[in-house]
């Protein structure tokens, strides 16, 4: 997942022009990624804005690896082309 956060200077954000960031939260901290131009102290307005990365990847992702070592990979493969060779179908009557 992607997080953009907008910063603002000032008490009204939305007088303000904001800028983009990129930035890592960790241990209750975001840490900016980029340089950011504002004094040390000063306060600011931070909108976090999640952005999912596509739904596919992530399960992909996840599942890389689960089946290594549970499964003999050339016993499977024999066994799909056997079953195929397998006909449950009855004869037509003509």
């Amino acid at each position: 997942m992607i997080i953009h956060i907008l910063i603002f200077e000032g008490a009204e954000q939305e007088s303000n022009m904001g800028k983009t960031i990129r930035a890592r939260f960790s241990k209750g901290v975001i840490k900016p990624l980029e340089e950011v131009d504002v004094a040390d102290g000063k306060e600011v307005f931070v909108t976090i804005i999640e952005v999912p990365t596509s739904s596919k990847e992530d399960a992909f992702e996840r599942s890389a690896g689960g089946w290594k070592g549970t499964i003999d990979a050339e016993k499977l493969i024999k066994d799909i082309y056997s079953d195929r060779l397998i006909s449950t179908r009855k004869t037509p009557k003509l």
